[in-house]
């Protein structure tokens, strides 16, 4: 059987080796990311520009794409990379605004489907930074640590229907949006992870692999630590 799988923030860096993994395992892969999709992929059709904290827009693409079994919210954005006291209210609302609000916007729209067909996989990520809070990242901190208390409420309230939902709490990995994580601060987290390196995309990918199929079927609203050992709760 063939699943049809949306991944969000689909274009680079986790979305794009979690796209390229599920595919591999024969799923039907759409990827939504609010960038175009790159000139000559093969899988352009699949790419859709889309904001996903735009609740219609979100609601309009699950009503085009048909029936989705799984669905995978990597995009997300760092946000402010300054100390607490220097950042604004914009800056902290358009972190919420696709961190968390994203993320709520496409459970809403894909998981009602899966629920009345008695099957689903949901993986939301989240980040090492939502268990320890990062200096200088309170925004990206703080929305991290929603994710992760979203996943833990949507999968007690889903549990008995078939639909499991599960987290990832990444160390730092190796993806364009660390690109522009300040050099200092990205030394900081690296340091602290025992393995003494970064993770890398096929490693998260290969996670989810597991966490979107049948062979996980007891774990819910549970996060899944990606860290290299620096996870210590």
């Amino acid at each position: 059987m063939t699943r049809t799988a949306i991944v969000t923030g689909g274009l680079s860096g986790l979305g794009a080796a979690t796209a390229e993994r599920l595919r591999a395992d024969g799923s039907r892969v759409i990827t939504l990311d609010l960038a175009p999709a790159p000139e000559g992929d093969a899988h352009a059709a699949d790419h859709r520009q889309l904001d996903i904290s735009d609740d219609a827009a979100v609601a309009a693409v699950a009503d085009s794409v048909g029936p989705v079994d799984i669905l995978v919210n990597c995009a997300g954005i760092v946000g402010p990379n300054k100390p607490l006291i220097e950042t604004t209210a914009d800056e902290w609302r358009r972190t919420v605004d696709v961190n968390v609000m994203g993320t709520v916007a496409t459970i809403r729209a894909f998981a009602p489907g899966m629920v009345a067909r008695g099957w689903g996989r949901i993986v939301n990520v989240a980040s090492m930074a939502g268990k320890d809070g990062n200096p200088n990242l309170a925004a990206y901190s703080a929305t991290k640590g929603a994710v992760i208390a979203l996943t833990k409420s949507v999968g007690k309230e889903l549990a008995q229907t078939g639909v499991l939902v599960n987290v990832i709490a990444p160390a730092v990995i190796d993806t364009p949006m660390n690109a522009k994580t300040d050099p200092a601060v990205l030394q900081y987290i690296t340091d602290l992870i025992p393995m003494k390196r970064v993770g890398r995309p096929e490693e998260f990918a290969e996670l989810v692999a597991f966490l979107t199929s049948d062979r996980v079927s007891f774990s819910t609203g549970a996060v899944y630590d990606l860290s290299g050992g620096r996870a210590t709760y």
